[in-house]
């Protein structure tokens, strides 16, 4: 018997059969995971009785106590299930890719001439945002075919400062462009076109292209024959974004055909059709989730069109979803018009959702087959190296030094084969280290295990093999500063041959164990030091910039302009500290330059 199941039963047993939302949580009152319900009582109950998958007892297994709303409905209930996923993002709910991923298009119709840019999420700051979109080349894509369809501006220049400066670029020339950068283009038109690429952006095409055959026909009826051949040209230019522009089939579709695939790898999968023809299709992979799969179904589909400006009018489900009345619901609301949800059986439209699932299942094997050809990799590892179990996560550690300078280290994770980014560590090496490499590398292993012991929840992960960018004198410091906390971990390092390629990895008695045999294997430690020696550079640079712009923006009469052509001309500091008055005031006014000199030369040497 288990007295906190049994705990958790009773008092579940006394929920109502009332539509509600319940939240599980561990014993540190963490939230693992948000559901909703037609009757609380009967589906709380549920996970505190009988078998259930190895995800769903994990998951019960961690419950320490839970806490319930009860709702009004049953579509209350999803909108507040759906509120409360996004807030705590909990462990055990299945969720797409958070939207921090994704770019969204950012429209300020405040401002006088407004320009579309690319932001990285939306924020409440008065602005229009669509999306998100697949990825920010993807996104510029967006901007720029919708831009040059409407003869936007594409470029830098910025409006109405920059107007009548200089000549009209290229685009102008081509006729992608009105010229807005000219004397006598129409602060109202260019208004009137962004308005244009908003309805694009919302999916209205079909409106728009009506409303520019209406001002054609007037205009020719006015006989404004350059005036309709004008129109005429935008909406042969707007209609063709629907059909031939990749970049906005998911505002331009009519009709999503949703796909859905479980195995050892999940798939959701989402086709675009724009007049019964395939525009475009969004995939994501996901981990086997504990619900069943209409529930997961519904969850999907919720996640996936929230934030999104544009929302098709039928979405094809390949099941109907227990909740599909509210969720229907919920979508017509959030897109200002109805959206079907259609669970089709035969013709056509089975045929769209057979094609869905074909490529959720496609996508699902493609994924798998990599994971297990990762997994083989990992199993040769382990037996080159005598591993007591498989390398499942591989932490790697390098050092930046250039000099006494900012020396730092970085520590980067692989799990089954892949960078896990999230868990990528940087520390800055403590002064009095100096140039010494294997005091450094003892320091970074040191502060990474020590946090482990300390409990800290970013080290808390155990790694399986930990690999040095060095030899067998940083294998070593890393030994000893794990023995000083009492950790063990299987260390070896990583070696180069006289073209900075991996060579072999290396054990801390010295011995040299080759990798060419296996070229996969090659591939990954490759991979993997590769990897962490970029890490650790970039970082050792982003510190470096700051110091430099740090000591430059301490003398006064350097600011922003002065600083950038400074380092643009000398590009070090050390070449701005060796220059001469005369070599600096080439560069900035003579006041600022013995200003600059002074501060790294003192007063008395000038």
């Amino acid at each position: 018997m288990n007295p906190k199941l049994d705990e958790l039963r009773s008092r579940a047993n006394q929920l109502p059969l009332l539509p509600g939302v319940y939240i599980m949580k561990d014993a540190r009152g963490e939230v693992i995971y948000v559901g909703k319900a037609k009757a609380l009582k009967n589906r709380v109950t549920s996970y505190f009785r009988g078998e259930h998958t190895a995800k769903t007892a994990a998951m019960v297994e961690h419950v320490d106590h839970f806490d319930i709303i009860v709702a009004a409905s049953e579509f209350e209930a999803l909108v507040l299930e759906n509120s409360l996923i996004k807030q705590h993002m909990p462990k055990y709910n299945i969720l797409l890719k958070d939207d921090k991923g994704y770019p969204f298009i950012r429209l300020d119709v405040r401002e006088e001439y407004p320009r579309f840019t690319v932001v990285g999420r939306a924020a409440p700051d008065g602005a229009r945002y669509f999306g998100p979109f697949g990825g920010r080349g993807l996104t510029h894509d967006i901007i720029d075919a919708i831009s040059k369809a409407l003869g936007l501006p594409t470029c830098s220049r910025r409006f109405p400062a920059d107007i009548g400066r200089g000549r009209p670029c290229l685009n102008r020339h081509m006729g992608v462009c009105h010229g807005w950068c000219q004397p006598g283009a129409e602060q109202e038109d260019y208004r009137s076109r962004v308005t244009q690429a908003v309805m694009l952006l919302e999916g209205r095409n079909a409106e728009l292209c009506r409303r520019l055959e209406e001002q054609m026909l007037q205009a020719s009826d006015a006989l404004r024959f350059e005036v309709a051949a004008q129109y005429r040209d935008r909406l042969r230019a707007v209609s063709s974004l629907s059909t031939r522009q990749h970049v906005i089939s998911a505002v331009a579709a009519d009709t999503d055909a949703v796909g859905w695939y479980r195995g050892a790898k999940c798939c959701f999968a989402v086709l675009h059709y724009v007049d019964g023809a395939l525009a475009g299709k969004d995939m994501e992979l996901l981990e086997e989730p504990l619900e069943p799969d209409e529930e997961v179904l519904s969850a999907l589909v919720r996640q996936y069109y929230e934030n999104r400006a544009a929302r098709p009018r039928t979405i094809l489900l390949p099941m109907e979803p227990e909740d599909a009345e509210p969720l229907a619901r919920m979508l017509s609301q959030a897109a200002g018009h109805a959206v079907e949800l259609a669970v089709p059986q035969r013709g056509d439209r089975r045929r769209l959702i057979e094609a869905a699932m074909q490529n959720a299942a496609t996508e699902a094997g493609r994924a798998a087959d990599a994971v297990q050809k990762r997994l083989k990799t990992l199993e040769w590892l382990q037996r080159t190296l005598a591993l007591p179990r498989l390398p499942e996560r591989i932490e790697a550690f390098d050092i930046s030094n250039t000099g006494d300078f900012g020396i730092v280290a970085a520590m980067t994770v692989f799990y089954r084969g892949k960078p896990l980014r999230r868990d990528y560590r940087k520390f800055r090496i403590r002064a009095g280290t100096g140039q010494d490499d294997y005091g450094s590398m003892r320091e970074a292993v040191y502060r990474r295990f020590a946090r482990l012991n300390e409990g800290d929840e970013k080290f808390s992960a155990m790694p399986d093999l930990l690999l040095i960018d060095g030899g067998r004198g940083q294998v070593a410091a890393a030994l000893e500063a794990m023995g000083e906390l009492g950790v063990s971990v299987p260390v070896f390092g990583m070696v180069k041959d006289d073209r900075h390629r991996t060579r072999a990895l290396v054990s801390a008695d010295g011995a040299e164990l080759g990798l060419v045999g296996n070229p996969a294997v090659f591939a990954l430690i490759g991979t993997i030091q590769e990897e962490t020696h970029r890490s650790a550079i970039t970082y050792h640079r982003s510190l470096r910039a700051a110091t430099i712009q740090s000591q430059l923006d301490q003398i006064h009469g350097v600011g922003k302009a002065r600083r950038n052509a400074l380092l643009q001309e000398f590009k070090t500091i050390r070449a701005i500290r060796s220059a001469s008055v005369d070599e600096l005031r080439r560069v900035v006014p003579l006041n600022t330059a013995k200003a600059v000199y002074e501060y790294f030369h003192g007063e008395d040497k000038t």
